[in-house]
C-alpha cells in the first residue's frame, strides 16, 4: 500500500512539474517611444526587460519604439495587437503619437485585467491625458538632486517585488519628485530616506518629505507598477534591481500576489 501511495504521489508531483513546464509563456509589449527628452539607457533597461523574461521563460517581450500596436483594432500585415498581450511596458517620454481610441484602448486594457509597467520617465509622459496620469499614479515633477547616491527605504519588506533588498541601501540613480500624486490610491514599496536628502534644494517643491521611488497599484482588475529607477545604464545592471523588476513584471502579470492596498505614509 505504501508502494502505492509512494508511487501516486511521484505521479502527480510529475504531472504538476510538466503541466507547469508546459504553461505558455506570457507576452509583454514593451514601447520605448520618445517626443522628448532621449534617455540612453532606454535601449539597455528594455532589452533587459526582455532578457529577464528569457531567462527565466516566464514571457516574451516584444519591443518597439512606435505605438502602432497600442490598439484593440485588427491590424494588417500580421501585427499583433492589444488583445495578444498580457501586459504593456512604458520607458517613454512626451505626447505620443496616440489617437483618443488607442487611449481607450490602453486603459482599457489595463482596466480590464491586464498588466502595466511604467519605467523612470514613463510618468514624464502623456501630461495633457489626465486618465493616464491617474493610472499611472502621478507625474514628473523635477529631479531636484539629478543623478546621486539615492538613500532609499523599503516601506513594504513583504511585499515580494522589494523583500529581496535589505531595509535601507543606496543607488545611483536619478529619483524623480512626483506630482498629482496620492497615498490614497497606490501602494508605496520604496521612498527616499528624507533624512538624507537635501531638502533645501531648490527645486524641491514637496513640503511633505515624500518621494516614493516605487509603488503598485490596482486599476480596475488591472495591476500597475511604477519606479523612478532606470535613468542610468549601471542601475539596471544591478542584480538586486534586476530582481524588482523581473518581480514586478510577474506580478503585473498575474504569476504572483501582492497586497496593493493603499496606505499612508508611515511617522
Amino acid at each position: 500500500m505504501r508502494l502505492v501511495r509512494s508511487a501516486v504521489i511521484v505521479l502527480v508531483v510529475a504531472c504538476l512539474a510538466q503541466a507547469q513546464a508546459q504553461a505558455p509563456r506570457k507576452r509583454v509589449l514593451a514601447i520605448g517611444a520618445v517626443k522628448g527628452f532621449q534617455h540612453d539607457a532606454t535601449s539597455y533597461g528594455l532589452a533587459t526587460i526582455w532578457k529577464l523574461g528569457q531567462d527565466s521563460g516566464l514571457y516574451d517581450t516584444y519591443i518597439r519604439t512606435d505605438t502602432q500596436l497600442l490598439t484593440k483594432k485588427k491590424l494588417d500585415a500580421n501585427a499583433k495587437n492589444l488583445d495578444y498581450f498580457d501586459a504593456v511596458v512604458f520607458y517613454t517620454t512626451g505626447e505620443l503619437d496616440m489617437d483618443a481610441s488607442q487611449k481607450a484602448d490602453l486603459t482599457s486594457f489595463v482596466r480590464d485585467g491586464k498588466g502595466f509597467v511604467g519605467v523612470h520617465s514613463a510618468i514624464d509622459t502623456f501630461y495633457q491625458w489626465p486618465e493616464y496620469g491617474e493610472m499611472v499614479g502621478g507625474y514628473f515633477d523635477l529631479h531636484p538632486w539629478n543623478q546621486f547616491q539615492a538613500p532609499i527605504v523599503v516601506e513594504d519588506p513583504q511585499n515580494p517585488i522589494v523583500k529581496h533588498f535589505p531595509p535601507a541601501f543606496s543607488v545611483m540613480d536619478e529619483i524623480y519628485q512626483v506630482k498629482d500624486f496620492s497615498r490614497d490610491r497606490v501602494r508605496v514599496l520604496m521612498s527616499l530616506d528624507p533624512e538624507k536628502v537635501d531638502l533645501k534644494n531648490k527645486n524641491v517643491r514637496r513640503t511633505d518629505k515624500d518621494f516614493p521611488v516605487a509603488w503598485i497599484r490596482n486599476y480596475g482588475k488591472g495591476r500597475v507598477f511604477y519606479s523612478t529607477l532606470g535613468h542610468r545604464e549601471d542601475s539596471w545592471a544591478r542584480p538586486d534591481v534586476q530582481k524588482m523588476w523581473l518581480e514586478a513584471m510577474k506580478w503585473a502579470l498575474g504569476m504572483t500576489e501582492a497586497d496593493a492596498t493603499p496606505r499612508p505614509k508611515a511617522k
